[in-house]
């Protein structure tokens, strides 16, 4: 099934509400609780008489989980996924503030690329500045005070078929075994997804997954905020392969309880921040003042490390046979290079490709191709902005997709021009916040804007 990307993604991101649901199940069951399974959860609520999430991290605990082991690191909730969060949660917005969460209009976030402040898009969209805890537990919060759905704390161990269809998932409580019957199964497991084994094991051909190795590294702390309300509350520093330094980038966000996240990213053999000695030093030297006046204050704790090895993606779409009444949603499909903050607006955006097909009243005993063809549009954006950057960096060696020189040179003018240029920057904003779909960069119109944009630059 084919579909217009830009047709979709501007359905998915429709300021309108959407329409009106109906019941189209009896029990929906949903694997893994994290941010994708939830927001799963909350779209299938609207449809489904009953709603099980299974989860091995008990529901009430607080603060980061087990099962997110990135949950210490700094999140960014991209504009558009604060839009979809909204859509989904009507008030959202206001009840993180209210727990803590710090506004960031365009007027308080800051980027730099290669140590040059890049120019501010005054109508750009806000979005919210926040730990992965604190997001990820309001989300929680909202959808089980929904009345039709419940937790189990188990270990989900395979589904249950019947002829071509999935009609359930076995799990363990305690050590005992026992099944949850579901009209609609939908795997939230995250990267380490069982679910092609689980088809592979029942006769069903598992999907292709396409890797990207980036071994990029993570260096997280957390500082005093002595400002109740700072200036700027998100700031960002990129620097580009051809700067040859050892620091990818740098971060930090105004989080709740008085607190800075912040964050300096390298990748292959170069660790920068490990120690707190060398985070702070690095903060203080190879980053603008504003990293310095980060570093000035008191650290909380020890630095936190994460080790992301590659970017990944399950092609549960160019399967041939695909059983019904299955989904999958968030990393389970396809996760990426945390580095450009995707993760929590794609799984947004997963959430909203499943209401957009359950809203078409589609017949469950047959597989959710309309649903898979929505994904792969999603996945495909966010994929090809991630690794077409990916592709940039010395120690990625491809595949290269045909056209890459050219690409990758038309991207780099692009890119350039959001330094200076506001209607450039504004068109690229809304791309890498995924309100709008990555074609529009590659108009002609866009192109020789940056040119002259650069050229005026020069």
């Amino acid at each position: 099934m084919s579909l217009s990307p830009s047709r979709v993604f501007a359905e998915l991101n429709a300021a309108r509400p959407p329409d009106q649901p109906s019941p189209t199940m009896g029990t929906a069951v949903v694997v893994g609780g994290s941010v994708a399974g939830l927001l799963a959860a909350r779209v299938l609520s609207d449809h489904a008489d009953t709603v099980v999430i299974i989860d091995r991290d008990d529901p009430q605990v607080t603060g980061a989980r087990p099962g997110v082991p990135q949950g210490t690191q700094l999140h960014a909730l991209l504009p558009g996924g604060l839009f979809q969060l909204e859509r989904l949660f009507p008030g959202f917005r206001d009840e993180a503030l209210a727990r803590g969460a710090v506004e960031a209009p365009p007027a308080a976030r800051r980027n730099y690329l290669d140590g040059r402040l890049k120019v501010v898009v005054p109508d750009d969209a806000d979005s919210l500045a926040g730990s992965r805890p604190l997001l990820e537990g309001l989300i929680r919060q909202q959808v089980l005070r929904l009345p039709n759905v419940k937790t189990i704390t188990a270990r989900a161990t395979g589904l249950v078929f019947d002829g071509a269809a999935v009609t359930g998932v076995r799990c363990e409580v305690g050590g005992v075994p026992g099944v949850e019957r579901a009209d609609l199964v939908v795997d939230a497991m995250g990267r380490s997804s069982r679910l092609s084994d689980w088809l592979e094991q029942a006769d069903w051909d598992r999907p292709v997954t396409r890797r990207m190795t980036v071994h990029l590294n993570y260096a997280t702390a957390l500082f005093r905020r002595p400002e109740v309300t700072p200036a700027s509350t998100v700031v960002l520093a990129l620097n580009t392969p051809r700067m040859a330094m050892d620091v990818a980038g740098a971060a930090f966000f105004a989080i709740e309880d008085g607190r800075w996240m912040a964050m300096m990213a390298g990748y292959g053999n170069d660790r920068p921040g490990r120690t707190a000695a060398d985070f702070v030093r690095r903060l203080r030297e190879q980053f603008p003042p504003e990293f310095g006046e980060v570093a000035d204050q008191e650290m909380i704790g020890d630095v936190q490390t994460y080790h992301h090895a590659d970017s990944r993606r399950r092609d549960f779409h160019a399967l041939k046979r695909f059983p019904a009444g299955l989904i999958s949603v968030g990393d389970a499909v396809a996760s990426f290079n945390p580095v450009y903050g995707q993760g929590m607006t794609a799984s947004a955006l997963h959430a909203a490709c499943l209401s957009t097909y359950l809203r078409s009243g589609p017949d469950l005993r047959a597989p959710a191709r309309h649903y898979l063809a929505l994904q792969k549009v999603v996945v495909d954006a966010a994929w090809s902005l991630s690794t077409s950057a990916d592709l940039a960096l010395p120690h990625v060696d491809g595949p290269y997709p045909r056209g890459y020189r050219f690409s990758r040179w038309a991207s780099g003018q692009v890119i350039a021009a959001t330094v200076t240029d506001v209607a450039t920057a504004r068109r690229f904003n809304d791309v890498v916040s995924m309100r709008e779909h990555p074609h529009s960069l590659a108009r002609p119109g866009v192109l020789l804007g940056a040119l002259r944009a650069n050229r005026r630059a020069r």
